[in-house]
């Protein structure tokens, strides 16, 4: 199974040792450009970014199209605009994303 991902799930769970649930629960997870870069502004040597980089079952792919991702943008942050695009692109069985007011907006979007 193929999830796209924002930046919290991955980052919540990479904090506290789990990340290997994802691998374990979805197989494949991909994070768009915008995911990638938010999470490499914890530091490169941060234990979260090492542990997201060194997973070969996590790949970074972009959102075609980027008109879905600026309408999204309005109203979301860089990442979960991407994220939301990229998932219906794919299309992607599941999308993880932490905030409420991105799940109600990817689900007006579905």
């Amino acid at each position: 199974m193929m999830v796209v991902s924002d930046t919290s799930p991955i980052a919540n769970l990479a904090v506290v040792g789990q990340l290997d649930l994802l691998r374990q629960l979805y197989q494949q997870v991909v994070i768009p450009p915008a995911v990638y870069a938010e999470i490499k502004r914890i530091g490169a040597d941060h234990p979260v970014v090492r542990a997201i980089e060194t997973a070969a079952w996590i790949t970074t792919q972009p959102a075609v199209n980027q008109t879905a991702v600026a309408s999204l943008r309005l109203e979301l942050d860089e990442g979960e605009a991407e994220a939301i695009a990229l998932a219906l692109e794919l299309p992607a069985e599941l999308l993880l994303l932490g905030e409420r007011k991105g799940r109600m907006i990817a689900a007006a979007w579905a």
